[in-house]
This record gives structure tokens, sequence and C-alpha cells, in this order.
């Protein structure tokens, strides 16, 4: 036998908030307006529940209704249940970014903190000025379990070739860019026997094998020498302008890096298809209201930089 809510399935449960109405008033009378009921209707309510609970819930003293034992020890739980279910079940409030303090945590890897946040933290002091970021380490991609599970809202990452779309999850287009080479300013050219016979300093945000490029040299065929391997973007630029070394790096990260350190660039010597950065979120976020209009803000100011002509 199932005994799963079985009292609740005897019980009439537009009961209950006729008992937290009397209880907090100690009045049928006041309950009753606060109800939009007559008295009579409510007294009629409430027999209906002490004949359920086998109590008298309340009894009459003067011109109050003072609970019963069973009732101060019913009230607390009733209230509480009454307000939770009041809370989850109110249509959901409009997102007011001007006057939000909403907290936002999105999974990133360097590069696409790089290419997002500069802009958009300029953007949008002045249209969401309260609202606040944690930006989290992506453990893979594009971070489906912590998606899936709620633990951030959105994630920034690339597609990867032949990737299959995940029934739960959103994704938006925000950029596309593509791969170039930098090297230290004393290379003048770089072809293909030069690129593969030179060692490689490869961005590995999750610790693989190998980085998204090494797929694309074998199925022409062809290998490239790894020689230093690293999660994080930020010093390797520097060490390839004091190295041998090559390094593949979106187009965009090598523009902006180029007044910054002595090396140069070079196209990539082999045929490589672009990729594309995209906004992924759960398709039933609880905080859908919200991260719609952080997506839609961050693809508008993406779109008004140098990222969103290419």
């Amino acid at each position: 036998m199932n005994f799963v809510h079985q009292a609740l399935r005897r019980l009439d449960l537009n009961l209950l908030p006729i008992f937290d109405a009397v209880f907090r008033h100690r009045s049928v009378r006041l309950a009753a307006e606060e109800l939009a009921m007559s008295t009579s209707a409510l007294s009629h309510a409430l027999t209906r529940l002490r004949e359920f609970l086998k109590d008298p819930l309340f009894y009459r003293e003067g011109h109050k209704m003072c609970p019963s034992v069973y009732a101060f020890q019913l009230a607390p739980h009733i209230a509480e249940a009454l307000h939770a279910l009041n809370q989850h079940l109110s249509p959901v409030k409009p997102f007011e970014p001007l006057t939000s303090t909403e907290f936002f945590r999105i999974a990133v890897t360097d590069y696409t903190a790089f290419c997002v946040f500069p802009v958009l933290m300029k953007d949008i002091h002045n249209t969401a000025p309260g609202i606040n970021f944690e930006l989290c380490h992506l453990p893979h991609n594009p971070a489906l379990n912590e998606l899936l599970a709620g633990e951030v809202d959105l994630a920034l990452s690339f597609s990867e070739p032949d990737e299959v779309k995940h029934p739960d999850l959103d994704e938006i287009d925000l950029f596309s860019d593509q791969f170039v080479v930098i090297s230290n300013g004393n290379r003048e050219s770089l072809s293909l026997d030069e690129y593969l016979a030179a060692g490689h300093l490869v961005v590995t945000p999750w610790n693989e094998k190998r980085g998204l490029l090494d797929t694309h040299l074998a199925r022409l065929g062809l290998e490239r020498r790894i020689t230093l391997k690293t999660p994080s973007m930020l010093s390797s630029p520097y060490v390839i302008a004091e190295s041998e070394l090559l390094m593949a790096v979106p187009s965009f990260v090598a523009a902006q890096l180029a007044p910054l350190t002595r090396v140069k660039t070079f196209k990539l010597p082999f045929s490589a298809p672009p990729f594309t950065v995209k906004i992924y979120s759960h398709k039933r976020s609880g905080k859908k209201k919200s991260s719609d209009w952080l997506k839609a803000y961050i693809l508008k100011s993406i779109r008004n930089t140098e990222l969103g002509r290419m």
C-alpha cells in the first residue's frame, strides 16, 4: 500500500489558509475578511478541519478564538508551508537590471574571460551597477554537469568539432575566431615544414593530452612536437618572445598582445576551420529571467567590438 502523502490526499488543502488566518487573528470575523469569505462559510470550513483532525483547534473565550495545544503545535508548520508555497508558486518578477543585486557564477577559460569581461564590465557599470560576478575555472568543455546541477549560471566556451547539442542546454553563438601563430621577433617566415620542425607551446585548460589543433593536424596525417604544455595563457606570449617555440593562439588574442610583447604573428601554415565561442546555459535555470537578460547583454556588447565584426 502506498502511504506517500496519505493524509494530504484526504485533506482539502484550502482549509490550511483558513486555519492560519484564524490562528493569527484569533478571530473568525477578521480571518473571514482577510480571505474574502463570509463568517458562516469560514465557520463551516473550520468545522470540516476539526472533524478531519479530530481536535477542536480553537475554542471561544469572549470575543477571541483561543488555539488548542494541538493548534499551537500545528501553526508554525502550516505557516512555513504556506509561505514556501506562496513564494515558489508566485509568478517570477521581471528582472530590473538597474536595481538588481543578482549574483552570477560563470565558468570561463583565460581566453573567454579575456575576450568578454573587459568590454562587459565597462558597459554594464551604468546599466546594472548592483549585479556581481564570480568567474570560476571551466572544469571541462562545456561545464555540462555544473550547468545541469545549477552550480554555475552560464559557461563561456568554444564549440568542439562535430559537437552534439545537449537537449537540456541552450547555446548562443557569441563570436568566431581562428588560429594564428606567434613566434619570437627573429623569425622571418613560417612554412609548414618549419612549423612541424619547431617545438610548440600549447595551452590546455583541462590538462588535455593535446590541443585542438592537433586534432586537425592528425586528420591531415601530420603531427607537431609539443615542448611545453600549460593551463594558462597569461605567461605564454612572454615565453614565446624569449624562446624558439611557436604558439597557436586565437587571432584576437594575438592582436591584443602584439603591442605588449616582442612577438611576430604568422598565418597558420595548414588548413584549420575557425571555431565559435558560445554562451551555454541550462534551459530550466532558476535564474532564467536574469540569465536571459545577461546573455542578451553580453551578445550586444560583443557585437559592438572588433570580435563581433570578425
